[in-house]
């Protein structure tokens, strides 16, 4: 499970730098067109692939900020342990049946 969560969480940072890059880029691609508008008119728009126009044109909200979780007190991760120590060993005691 924990090796599971862990990739999942890889593969969002992965994609959050991707998003970060991506918009890096456009910014520095608008820079490139003001500083040389020549540029802007030196391709065809009609001739870029779809996936690239989808993507350029795509409007995406910006995500929420993930939610901060309240800390434990003592007592409180105390109680869990116990409760998971319960947990497991009902589930050991299930599998030897």
């Amino acid at each position: 499970m924990a090796k599971r969560r862990t990739s999942m969480h890889l593969l969002e940072l992965a994609k959050r730098g991707e998003e970060v890059r991506a918009r890096f880029l456009a910014d520095e691609l608008k820079l490139l067109f003001s500083a040389f508008p020549h540029l802007h008119d030196a391709f065809d728009p009609d001739e870029l692939p779809v996936p690239f126009i989808l993507r350029v044109r795509a409007e995406r909200p910006m995500s929420a900020p993930p939610r901060k979780r309240k800390p434990m007190s003592p007592a409180a991760r105390k109680a869990v342990g116990e409760r998971m120590k319960r947990y497991w060993a009902a589930r050991r005691a299930a599998g030897d049946k």
